[in-house]
């Protein structure tokens, strides 16, 4: 029976906190299993209905899934080089040759999805896989969806952790949200949360701009 491997990532546009990218392994056959479940994209789920899926999809992948935190200097260190689609490119072939799949269906970050699947193909470590690049893989996609959901729960149970850790609530961690806005307007230059924050997103570097003007100003 082929094995499929949904991949798809979480986060990955929060100002704070890491990016997580997961794949999952199951038989083509258990699509509609999955489907019956009630497993979709993440994002039209409930944080409930995540967490109450999320044993169930390790259950039926019986734990072949892969994840990969991405943490927030990682990310820095590539977005200055608009490199972040090829890391998520080079983290997906990490979770590729780790659990090597028949077939790996993937949600595609990057405008042209030929160009990224051979982008992955060339990072394979000798392992022939059937690798389909899409967008919106995680709604067309039952696979796709359910390494959505675990990617998801994954990042969401690491950001409480921060927040337990640091005890402080800064919110989801997206720039929209007023709590992480607030947070970021009053930490951002903090190292105790340093390690947390992304420097390269504009929240932090419009106020390191603005900064750096004054400053030229007093002259």
């Amino acid at each position: 029976m082929a094995v499929v491997c949904g991949i798809d990532e979480a986060g990955r546009g929060p100002v704070i906190g890491p990016m997580v990218i997961c794949g999952a392994c199951f038989e083509k056959a258990q699509e509609k299993v999955l489907k019956k479940m009630g497993v979709k994209d993440s994002k039209l789920l409930s944080s409930a209905e995540r967490e109450a899926l999320f044993e169930k999809i390790k259950e039926t992948c019986k734990g072949r899934y892969y994840a990969i935190i991405v943490s927030p200097s990682e990310i820095d260190a590539v977005v200055s080089e608009n490199d972040l689609n090829w890391l998520e490119a080079r983290k997906t072939a990490e979770i590729i040759n780790f659990l090597s799949p028949d077939e790996a269906i993937i949600d595609c970050p990057n405008p042209n999805c030929q160009v990224y699947e051979n982008y992955i193909k060339k990072r394979l470590a000798g392992i022939k896989v059937k690798i389909t690049a899409e967008h919106k893989a995680d709604f067309n996609y039952a696979f796709v969806g359910a390494a959505s959901v675990l990617a998801k729960v994954i990042r969401d149970r690491e950001i409480e952790k921060m927040k337990s850790e640091m005890k402080i609530d800064f919110g989801s961690g997206y720039p929209s949200d007023p709590l992480t806005k607030a947070f970021i307007e009053k930490n951002w230059e903090k190292k105790a949360f340093s390690e947390i924050i992304r420097k390269s997103w504009a929240p932090v570097r419009e106020r390191r701009e603005q900064k750096a003007q004054k400053k030229i100003m007093d002259f």
